[in-house]
Order: structure tokens, then sequence, then C-alpha cells
């Protein structure tokens, strides 16, 4: 049963529009003197398949595929199959399962710190692709395939490597050619060898970047640098023109904002067109709230130490994936499987709204700036929820795109040993000294680059703990931890050497070293030109004369298939059992939280921390929606400094002239940000410059700064009286 791809088509954009233009309908690809700026005149070439509409905008030309909108559909059903890239297939192939009408599963497994990676495995001479393409593409491609629902993902991360010399328009078109017939994009190649395997057809589209000029809309003779590594985060255009183009199966992506691999679809099925202002920003509403996967539906929200968020294990256990019914009008609902796990509801909503957003009133997407300080949640059942609110921002669309470059920010190098019994943590803190003083006799200076946590004593930087106390009671059970970030690989290997010493050299009794060490790259964020981007869209089938019986026979055959085979029946008899839908104590009584006295913020508000690069956010939900005035006297710049200013001590014992350094550089550094969300009635908190360089290159145990949001709910507050409540 073998076969070759066929219908190997493929089209190139130069430059990439600013959506909201009423476009001429016979423009051809111009530059800006007006000359035609088309790679060849044959009619035949499959770059003049169709001729790109153009506009002026603010002297700068903008680009897009010619498309007539076509309303498709009233309504679209898009789900989420994955919110990062470590999470679960079998729970995306539930998902296929359980909702009888679904027409697109989107694989959001594309962040910055599995961009990062890819990038250096690209450099390593691997493949700079999603590796585990697979594993989600053998179970899920057979039912999607069968089901007629199309996958989207972004698992394609990178854009193949052109040459770092500088070529005129012609060469660089020879070039992609030859890229494109040999690995136009390896995922593309594996889902369609993956396929073959299945023996399923398919049609493969893929959506990338390509490359940038330097100075815009390529003149006719113009020379310009093309390099590999950056990456653009790209709208929703690139993936509306596969859907337009190809109508294929699966389409993999590079980098696309996560926003906009919902919203291409809703684009293409629902008619829109690029100033649709309202509906762009009520759907891309929708593609925020589903990106992060079950995170909208009780994933990352339960917590048996919070009795407005206890939630049972088979709760947990019976989790759905969330997916959106979206209307031509525009009106967003969001769902969970009928009589599943987990919760959807006003709260899990409102934390995933603010989840990594700054200002809520201005939340940027390549395609439409959106204000969500309006947007309110209503719950219609235990499974599904109304949104609504969301609308452009005054600026509408982005004159810019986010680009992302990798920079080298040197080698992480790392060390762990535990201590256990009496005098555990004084053992640790003489280990930590040791280490640190042996490096500062061959390479002085370095200690700067170096800070260390006791796991099980203050690792999260989030707990108030009498260390002094500490050294001599209570605690029997810790690990040390050691992180450098060094600028030349030598101190890195030279740190290990050192540590290792401690099993001869240090406190008695220390166990299960364990070090490493790597190179560390950031991705360095810039802000381009739209009409600098370029991107291309491709496609390629097998030669499968599929059959309703052929998919069948391998359902049957298919073990992760088969043995979900009877889920749903299980997930009825369960809900009639209460096991599925326990919900917290019915005797939680929700009103305004006291005054006068001290109360942790657990009592009033949850939470939820996210991260962009080297800033945090951090939402404030108040259980009783009228707390929010008092809150807000409450979290002040000033208190959200102080608060979370630990994060920045580089020893689990600092001298007081550390403390003092800390706080000076806190003081200059660090800045917060505190806006209000009125349609949740929550506070958004943004601190920049304090997650110790970010993802890539933090030298915390939680790079991603996520256990602060429990920082915050800890700390006791006194809320003032509330006025507007009637007295008696």
């Amino acid at each position: 049963m073998g076969s070759s791809p066929i219908c190997m088509v493929w089209d190139m954009y130069f430059g990439y529009l600013k959506p909201g233009a009423e476009l001429g309908r016979n423009s051809k690809l111009r530059d800006q003197a007006g000359e035609l700026c088309s790679p060849t005149s044959n009619s035949n070439n499959p770059l003049n398949k169709s001729s790109p509409k153009t506009r002026k905008h603010n002297n700068s030309l903008y680009l897009i595929a010619e498309r007539e909108p076509q309303r498709r559909k009233e309504k679209v059903y898009i789900g989420c199959g994955a919110g990062f890239g470590g999470d679960r297939p079998m729970a995306a192939l539930k998902l296929l399962q359980r909702v009888p009408h679904l027409d697109y599963l989107v694989l959001e497994c594309l962040a910055e710190r599995t961009l990062a990676d890819r990038y250096q495995q690209m450099l390593a001479g691997g493949v700079g692709y999603d590796p585990r393409i697979a594993d989600w593409m053998v179970p899920l491609l057979p039912l999607a395939v069968e089901k007629g629902t199309r996958i989207i993902t972004n698992m394609g991360a990178r854009f193949p490597r052109f040459p770092s010399k500088e070529i005129d328009l012609r060469t660089l078109v020879i070039e992609v050619l030859k890229c494109f017939n040999v690995d136009p994009l390896g995922a593309q190649k594996e889902v369609l060898n993956i396929a073959e395997t299945l023996g399923i057809g398919v049609t493969v589209a893929v959506a990338l970047e390509v490359g940038q000029t330097k100075s815009g809309l390529m003149q006719r003779n113009e020379r310009f640098n093309t390099t590999g590594g950056v990456s653009t985060y790209l709208g929703a255009a690139p993936i509306v023109q596969c859907l337009d183009k190809y109508e294929p199966d699966v389409i993999i992506t590079s980098r696309v904002a996560d926003a906009a691999l919902f919203l291409a679809p809703m684009v293409y099925e629902l008619g829109w067109n690029w100033n649709a202002l309202e509906q762009l920003a009520q759907g891309s509403l929708a593609g925020h709230l589903l990106e992060c996967g079950c995170q909208l539906t009780g994933g990352y929200y339960s917590h048996p130490g919070d009795k407005f968020r206890w939630m049972s294990f088979q709760q947990l256990l019976d989790l759905s994936l969330p997916y959106a019914e979206v209307g031509f009008d525009g009106k967003v609902y969001v769902a969970k499987v009928d009589c599943s796990g987990g919760r959807l509801d006003f709260s899990t909503c409102a934390e995933q709204l603010l989840y990594e957003v700054g200002d809520p009133g201005a939340y940027v997407t390549p395609d439409v700036v959106i204000d969500f300080t309006d947007v309110s949640f209503y719950s219609l059942s235990s499974d599904k929820v109304s949104c609504a609110g969301a609308k452009p921002s005054d600026q509408h669309v982005p004159d810019k795109l986010l680009q992302l470059v990798p920079m080298s920010t040197g080698w992480k190098s790392w060390g762990e040993i535990s201590y256990g019994g009496f005098g555990c943590v004084q053992r640790a803190k003489a280990a930590e000294f040791l280490v640190r003083s042996w490096m500062e006799e061959v390479y002085p200076g370095v200690n700067d680059c170096i800070v260390s946590y006791i796991i099980g004593l203050d690792s999260l930087k989030i707990t108030d703990v009498d260390k002094e106390a500490s050294l001599e009671t209570g605690i029997e059970d810790i690990r040390l931890r050691m992180d450098g970030l060094f600028m030349l690989k030598e101190h890195a290997e030279h740190f290990i050497k050192e540590f290792m010493a401690l099993y001869t050299n240090g406190p008695a009794g220390g166990g299960g070293i364990s070090t490493g060490h790597k190179k560390e790259i950031v991705l360095h964020k810039v802000m381009v030109e739209r009409s600098d981007v370029f991107w291309r869209t491709a496609a390629a089938r097998n030669k499968f004369a599929e059959t309703q019986s052929l998919i069948s026979n391998l359902r049957k055959d298919h073990l992760p298939l088969a043995s979900l085979g009877s889920l749903p029946q299980q997930i009825i008899q369960n809900c009639g059992k209460g096991l599925s839908m326990e919900m917290p104590s019915p005797d939680i009584n929700i009103g305004p939280a006291p005054s006068g006295r001290n109360i942790s913020l657990y009592d009033v508000a949850h939470c939820r921390a996210g991260d962009k690069g080297n800033d945090l956010n951090f939402s404030v939900i108040p259980h009783f929606a009228s707390d929010i005035e008092r809150l807000k006297v409450i979290i002040t710049t000033e208190w959200v400094k102080r608060t979370v200013s630990a994060l920045l001590d580089a020893s689990s014992f600092p001298e007081p002239e550390a403390i003092l350094k800390r706080n000076n550089w806190v003081n200059e550094n660090v800045k917060v940000e505190i806006y209000e969300a009125k349609g949740i009635h929550s506070l958004n908190v943004v601190v920049r410059n304090i997650l110790d360089g970010g993802v890539n290159c933090s030298r915390r145990i939680d790079r991603h700064g996520k256990s602060i949001s429990d920082l915050i709910l800890r700390q006791l507050v006194q809320l003032p009286s509330d006025l507007s409540m009637p007295s008696g």
C-alpha cells in the first residue's frame, strides 16, 4: 500500500496585511513604486495562482492573499486538544469522541520555552518541530478523518533556514523551492508518513514564516539578508489561506499567536471579513480562553486547602478539555463535555481571562487589539458558559508584530544534595558556604551568578520561615539546590566539579547529589513592521483511496480508540452516582469578607499567576464581587513590591547588606501596574523584571513563577469596613 505525496503546491506572500480594509478586486502584487513584484512572469507558476491585494496604511504597504469571505456555517465548533507541549493526547481523543459535532481540534503546543528548545535542537542537528507529533497524530488522525474534524497545530515550530549570504529575489525563490521539495516542514512529512502507516488519505497543509527584509516590502532589485532562528507571531491569515486554497485535514504552522489558531477557522467558516473587528474581538476572546486547555475547565484550579476551590480526585480525573461554539454574529459559548468532571463557571473563566495578560484594556494579537475590561460570563449549565463583552480597543489593530530573536545568555549549571535529621538545615547552609567559597578561589566575582535555596524550607520563596530557628529544630528532610548562570562554559563546568566535592569535603550525611549544565537561549523580543514579515503556505496529499470500512476496521484494531470506546456510557453512569459532579461543600456561605481583623487573602479571593518573558502577572478575583473595592485599598504598588521582593534573594540566608542591595534593586528596576477588569470585578497585577530573566534562563526552581499565586494568597490583610453594606 505505497504512496507518494501529490498536489504539492505553495504560495509566498511578501508582507503581512494589517486587517480591516476594503481591498480592490483586481490588485496585483506591486512594490511601493508600483512595479510588479512577482518571482516570475510564468502564469503556470504556483506563485501566480492568486494575486494578493494591497492597500496603503500609514505610508506602509501591507499584503494579504485575495479572499472573498463566504459564510459556510452559522456556527462553528472548535475544541482545544492541547494547551501546551506536555499535554495529554488521550484527553484530546476523549474530547474528539465525546463531542458529537466538532469541526476543528486545535493543538496548541508551542510556548516561548518550547520554541527555544526546538531552536537548540535544530542547531544541534535535530528536528526543529515538536518530537511528540506522532504521539498526537497516531491516536487522533483516524477518528478526526472519519468525523471530518480538521486538526490545526503549531507543532511545526521552526521555518527552513536559508543561506546567510545576501541573495536576490530570484535566487531566494529557487532556494525556497529547493527547501520545499526536499523538506517543506519536517512535521508535514512525518504526518504524511503516519497517515500512510495508518492507511488514511490526508491533505496536510503548512503555514510558516520564511524570512524578512530590513526595509519593508521588497523593491524590485533589493538584496537582503535571510537568516534562520527568528520567529514572528503570525495572525490568523496564513491559516485562513490554507483553508481557502487546500481544504486540508491537518494544518501545521510555525509560530502563530495562540488565539489566532482558533480565530482562523472562525474567519473561514463564518465568512468574517478582516474589518469585522467586533466579531474578531469576540472570536479572539474564545481563542484566548481555550488556548490553555483544561485550565479553563478546572485544571490548575483545584486547591484542596482552599474551601472555595476544593475538588474531588474523581472530578480531576475526569477533566474535559474545552471547546467553543461561535456564531456568525460573534456570540461565544465555551463548554466542556456533558456530565464530565472538572469545573466550568465564572471563576474558572475569570482566571483564564486574565492569565498571561498585561493591560486587559489592550490585549494585543496580530489580528485585533482587544478590550477585555467589560467581558462577563454567565453560566447556562454546569457544562456551558456564555462569554460576552470583548470589543476592539481604541487602537483596533497593532501597527507592528512581535518577533522573537534567539540570543545566547550563557551557561546554566546546577547541583542538588540532600540532608536529613538533626541540624540538616545548618549542614545545608555550610554546604552552600563551601561551594561559593571554592568557586571564588578559582574564579573571583562569580558568586553573583549563583542563587541557592533549600527545598523543604524556602525553595519557592513564598513562606515566612524563621530560618534561624529552623537551623535547630523542626525540619529534618531538606535538599539544597544551587543554580548558576555563567557567561563562560568553563565556569559552569567548574561549578559542577566543586559541587561534587561536597561528597568528601562537605558536611556529614549529604547524599543524592545530582548536577547538570546546559547552554541557555533567551528569546529577545522586538517589534517589527507588519510589511517586513513574510510567510508561505503549502500542501501535500498522499494517494490513498480510503473507504469508510477501512477506517472502521482501523478503529477496531487501534488500541487507544478501542480502550476508550465505552467511555461515554461510563461517564453517564458515573453522573448518576455523583462521582463526576461532586462539588464543594454546599455549606460555604459566600458573602463579604470580614473587616477589622487579620485574614489571609485565601478567604477573600482566588488567583492565578502567568508569565511573559521576565514579567509576571497575577489576577485577584474576589469570591464576593463587592469586595473588589476593599481589595483595591489593600493591593497597591508598594504592597506588591514588598510582597514579591523575597523572590530576588540569592540565598536562603541573606545578610543585611544583601537585603539592602535587593531592596534598592527592586525600587529601581521592578515596575508594578495594576488594572481593573470591571466586567468580572477583578484586578490584574503586572510585575515587570521579577522572574530572574524569564523562563528560558531563570535560576529559580519555579522558572515560570506559577507558585507566586499562593505567595499572594497567603498574605495576611486587614480589610477596611465595607461602607456600602447596610449596618445592623
